[in-house]
């Protein structure tokens, strides 16, 4: 049974987290503010601490480094009323497990707070390497656990966009990531990804290199190249022989999103465009 605290000065967060069936194996605490939460780690050492989602994003990560110091062991979840790209990258930085920033869904944050009960391992998922609002690179780990991290930074990175628009980049970012870790490492947790989400005037881009050998382009039968039923079906049973994971769809997923794929020679690194409107 993990252990949870929950800082909430209004009990909102509590009631919504207390009917997730994610969780409701685990023990939930909450206390009122940071000075009463900060007593409390200290003598009933949390797994996970999740921030008070009416407290502005920067007091929120400044509370955090005092946790930090007390218990850091502890995985940090960031609720706020709102983010901006350089508190997102601080809190990257600063090894916070996750953020969201209000409106938020209750089940998605009790997801996260299950991942990170069951994370021993996870400190070094995220190393941010550049850190500016148009620019944010990171070194990741490949597993699943930091895709789900990374995929949650990304959607409150966007969080400009339409909520449509954003939610199709965010799949499409998704797809290239599982698709550079399962293709390019094998999912070797020692292997890692480098991923770039930069910013321009008329477009977002994403960069993704792997450290993978790349691909042979006339050797893709194991993806599926359009959504027919025939092309899909082929690409299931081939996948099958190779022992790779259900899928397959990602790329056409992705074509179908993206305005633009530009591949390296090799095959290992890719810019994915998205044009803004």
């Amino acid at each position: 049974m993990g252990k949870v605290l929950l800082i909430d000065s209004t009990g909102d967060v509590v009631r919504l987290l207390a009917t997730q069936w994610a969780i409701t194996e685990h023990r939930i605490d909450h206390c009122g503010g940071g000075i009463e939460a900060l007593q409390w780690i200290r003598s009933h050492p949390p797994d996970v601490v999740v921030t008070d989602p009416a407290m502005p994003m920067a007091e929120g990560l400044a509370l955090i480094k005092e946790f930090s110091s007390v218990r850091p062991g502890a995985r940090m979840i960031v609720l706020a009323p709102a983010t901006t790209p350089e508190e997102l990258i601080t809190a990257a930085r600063e090894d916070v497990f996750a953020c969201f920033a209000a409106p938020f869904r209750a089940d998605d944050v009790a997801y996260m707070i299950r991942l990170a009960i069951r994370a021993p391992d996870w400190r070094n998922g995220i190393e941010v390497i550049s850190g500016l609002p148009s620019w944010f690179t990171m070194r990741v780990s490949c597993q699943l656990l930091t895709v789900e991290r990374l995929v949650q930074f990304m959607t409150e990175y966007q969080s400009s966009l339409p909520d449509r628009e954003r939610d199709l980049l965010i799949a499409a970012f998704r797809e290239m990531l599982l698709n550079a870790m399962e293709h390019g490492a094998g999912f070797d947790p020692e292997k890692t990804i480098e991923v770039t989400a930069a910013k321009t005037a008329r477009a977002i881009v994403y960069h993704f290199r792997d450290p993978g050998n790349g691909f042979d382009r006339s050797d893709l039968a194991h993806a599926a190249r359009s959504d027919n039923a025939d092309d899909v079906l082929a690409a299931a049973r081939e996948r099958a022989e190779r022992g790779l994971r259900p899928g397959g769809f990602g790329m056409l997923i992705v074509q179908k999103i993206a305005d633009e794929l530009v591949y390296n020679e090799r095959g290992n690194e890719v810019l994915m465009i998205k044009h803004l409107q």
